[in-house]
């Protein structure tokens, strides 16, 4: 048994440490924080994270990526959290919503077409599955529909809290195509959107407290037409080329707020070496010495469950449990670290001049998104042989 990353995996991770501290932490996470901010990063910083081979890790060498394990999109979807929240977001939409779903579902056209550009970071994904009905009930919930006419399907329906989707060049959007269909699961079909100019297509952002740094929109189809050739995968099987994606989608939550976490504790640890009361440093107290030292055991728990899983995907192996926890268990060790450091920082936790306060709104999200936790608890259940409870 193996706890040790390879010599590249050490300096992935430490190339992007650096990034972060340089280019991250603080200001520029700040202003992505802002109210006036677009929800989105710049261009630049887009660039920044091109350069550093970002997209790239999950695109196979033939169609110009660089994958190797899928170990090393953890590391850097953990590191780059630990700056900001917003750029694990936008690994996420990027590589798991557009790459590896095209690599997983796409024919051959559109692996050479969308693949090489997803690598060289040209274009950006979104993926609209949620409906203001419902998120994880999709199958009971879902009323989007896409229905043939003249050679073409007519997209008609509303999307909620879709990532990234207004900066889009292509939105990832799963519809009823089989209203009639015996089995939900055989009623789904997933389509690649074209954004631009697209007549019928409305994307408008919502207004949120958390992970502001990447919007969350409404996407509404108005009698949106799209060619067959759009379609990813196979008509009417789209449930089954989500599933492909879910448990990567998961551990890669889990990375992202194993990113928060980190930096919840290294800020709050700072803090109490460097705070003074009565005489001594507030970190000499014990009460405080408690809540660091729960959440250092906290954070490696996680981090250790989430590149178990990974590993395990890595290997081919089963990991539907251990992506399941890995989400349950990082995401709420985010949230309590966040917690205890507004508690250790105190007045100071609560003002826009230190990033707690962002921690701890950033690590709400993730309790409930993509999947809650309480589904979550109920999927594990089940695993562990206790009746369906949904």
């Amino acid at each position: 048994m193996d706890f040790d990353f390879t010599p590249e995996q050490q300096m992935l991770r430490a190339t992007f440490r650096k990034f972060v501290d340089r280019e991250i932490k603080g200001s520029y996470a700040r202003a992505l924080d802002d109210d006036e901010a677009s929800g989105f990063i710049d261009a630049t910083m887009w660039g920044k994270l091109r350069d550093l081979g970002t997209f790239m890790v999950s695109v196979p060498e033939e169609y110009g990526g660089a994958h190797s394990s899928f170990i090393n999109e953890v590391i850097i979807t953990e590191e780059l959290s630990r700056g900001s929240a917003a750029l694990g977001i936008i690994v996420i939409t990027t590589n798991g919503f557009g790459s590896r779903t095209i690599l997983f579902n796409g024919n051959d056209e559109q692996k050479k077409f969308f693949l090489p550009k997803l690598a060289r970071g040209e274009i950006k994904f979104a993926l609209a599955l949620t409906e203001p009905g419902g998120g994880t009930d999709i199958l009971g919930s879902i009323r989007t529909t896409a229905v043939r006419d003249k050679g073409e399907f007519i997209i008609n329906g509303h999307k909620r809290f879709i990532s990234c989707a207004h900066v889009a060049d292509y939105i990832v959007t799963v519809a009823k195509t089989d209203t009639s269909a015996s089995k939900k699961t055989r009623s789904l079909t997933v389509f690649i959107v074209e954004t631009k100019e697209k007549a019928g297509l409305t994307v408008r952002p919502i207004r949120k407290i958390s992970i502001k740094g990447v919007s969350a929109c409404d996407v509404f189809y108005d009698n949106v037409r799209v060619h067959p050739e759009c379609i990813l995968g196979e008509l009417n099987n789209g449930w089954y080329h989500l599933l492909a994606t879910l448990n990567h989608e998961r551990i890669l939550v889990a990375a992202m707020t194993n990113g928060i976490g980190t930096a919840a504790f290294e800020d709050a640890l700072e803090y109490a070496k460097s705070r003074e009361a009565f005489g001594r440093p507030i970190g000499q107290f014990q009460a405080i010495q408690h809540k660091l030292a729960d959440t250092a055991v906290e954070l490696e728990l996680a981090r250790l469950i989430t590149y178990k899983a990974a590993w395990l995907l890595d290997q081919g192996r089963s990991c539907h449990v251990e992506a399941a926890m890995a989400k349950l268990f990082s995401s709420e060790m985010a949230f309590r670290a966040a917690t205890r450091g507004l508690d250790i920082l105190a007045g100071y936790g609560v003002t826009v001049e230190y990033d707690m306060q962002r921690y701890f709104r950033d690590s709400r999200n993730p309790i409930f998104s993509p999947i809650s936790n309480e589904m979550v608890r109920n999927f594990i259940g089940e695993r562990l042989g206790l009746p369906k409870s949904y």
